[in-house]
């Protein structure tokens, strides 16, 4: 029996470890000790908004990057837990895209559905873990961020990582873009859309960051919204205050001059340009170095690190991602299992084939309709590993593929549709005022629905 694991953050990945181990305990199985580390004050990880930029208050670099007025950009059904539904926590259906409260709302309803808090150290950062050949278990030290205490480090067989990649910026830089006169910041730093309101944007990037918020800036009273990109635009067909145009190349005072040519004078620089895996608290062996991608390199099941760490070092929910929770929760079930030895995994040399295989099929996927196949083949392929223990079809692929459809159709109208859940077949309700003038974004005013 496996003695002690340690397991680095308290978001979505974190927690479904947690609530799988707990699940086992509840029905009398022996369970090993286990310590969750969590350098915020309470868990959510990303959910968990935080209206700090830069530095929180230990001095530590915030972890959200989350924004007031965020509204689910997938349908809830792509995401709903197959054994705790949404119209089983709010006791109703609710529609199809909520606001970050109600999504959080409904995490917390799974978390405390399980005995999970007394695992929990919160406001504790985890500075160096080390794995140690002799004795094959890790050396983890953290610092406790109340007591400003650096602990001694503690002895555990088995590493999990579930510390999220959405909160390290990934900044480049521009030609004259120091002496930009206006605001520079990245998506990691906006908070409320409020704040552009009347003023000229230019949003650096094409992916999903530029594209909410563009959506967000126009819908709080953004003058004009410029997203400029690098290998592709969007192509939505977006309305007369939104432009795309080929990447910026350098900047002249407030004025913006573009590759094809074209310049404009903007007011306010936002790069939205991604986040980088950063896992700067494990030594180098343990180190994970990808781009945000469907299928990181060297994680056997993209689960079991296989650089280091003798198979003992686990990452959670480290995919890029149309499946979220859905995903994170088959991941953290099959580490569960691996760890209490219930997984038949076979020799290095074909682990290290399984892997390099996913990892050649994500190069050649060629759009998102291809990618949103090859991750439910992912989370299938992990389900049937976790046999009965995980007795559900995630396979929710029709619902992604329709909703890319909606975008395509109408940028500004595709949060007002409304899907049926795999789980219950229910469909779900229109919400009550279209997204676009859906100001409000309280659990309270969604959830009072008048038709």
């Amino acid at each position: 029996m496996v003695g002690k694991i340690c397991i680095i953050g308290g978001g979505p990945s974190g927690l479904s470890v947690l609530c799988w181990f707990a699940k086992l305990k509840r029905e009398g199985k022996v369970i090993p000790d286990i310590v969750c580390y969590e350098k915020q004050t309470s868990f959510g990880g990303l959910w968990n908004y935080s209206w700090r930029t830069g530095s929180e208050e230990h001095g530590e670099p915030v972890h959200g990057s989350m924004y007031r007025y965020l509204w689910s950009n997938g349908p809830k059904e792509c995401l709903e837990f197959p054994h705790y539904t949404f119209e089983q926590h709010y006791g109703k259906a609710i529609p199809s895209f909520p606001p970050r409260e109600v999504l959080f709302d409904y995490l917390k309803g799974r978390w405390n559905q399980e005995d999970i808090r007394n695992y929990i150290k919160f406001s504790t950062v985890v500075r160096d873990v080390v794995y140690n050949k002799a004795t094959d278990d890790f050396t983890v030290s953290v610092k406790d961020l109340l007591k400003d205490q650096v602990l001694d480090g503690e002895r555990f067989d088995y590493v999990i990582v579930a510390s999220g990649h959405y909160s390290v910026p990934n900044i480049p830089t521009f030609a004259g873009i120091e002496k930009f006169p206006g605001r520079v910041l990245h998506a990691h730093d906006f908070r409320d859309a409020n704040e552009f309101a009347g003023k000229r944007l230019l949003l650096i990037g094409a992916s999903y960051s530029a594209e909410d918020i563009a959506l967000q800036c126009l819908k709080y009273g953004a003058k004009s919204i410029i997203c400029t990109w690098r290998s592709k635009p969007m192509g939505f067909t977006w309305p007369k205050e939104v432009d795309e145009r080929p990447l910026v190349q350098r900047f002249d005072g407030k004025v913006a001059h573009f590759k094809d040519g074209s310049e404009a004078e903007v007011d306010v620089v936002m790069m939205c340009t991604g986040y980088l895996h950063k896992y700067d608290f494990l030594r180098e062996e343990l180190r994970l170095k990808s781009r945000n991608v469907l299928y990181p390199p060297g994680l056997y099941k993209g689960i079991v690190w296989q650089e280091g760490g003798n198979g003992k070092l686990l990452y959670c929910g480290v995919q890029d991602q149309y499946y979220t929770y859905t995903m994170f929760d088959v991941c953290a079930l099959w580490a569960v299992k691996y760890i209490q030895g219930e997984m038949n995994v076979p020799d290095k040399k074909t682990m290290e084939s399984d892997w390099k295989a996913w990892v050649a099929r994500n190069k050649t996927l060629k759009d998102g309709h291809e990618e949103i196949d090859f991750q439910t083949d992912y989370v299938q392929d992990l389900a049937r590993d976790c046999g009965s223990d995980y007795p559900y079809d995630l396979d929710v692929s029709d619902i992604p593929h329709t909703w890319k459809g909606h975008k395509s159709n109408n940028i500004l109208t595709y949060r007002d549709q409304s899907f049926a859940s795999k789980f219950t077949g229910v469909q779900s309700p229109i919400h009550h005022t279209n997204f676009m003038y859906a100001l409000d974004d309280s659990l309270e005013t969604f959830m009072h629905q008048k038709k």
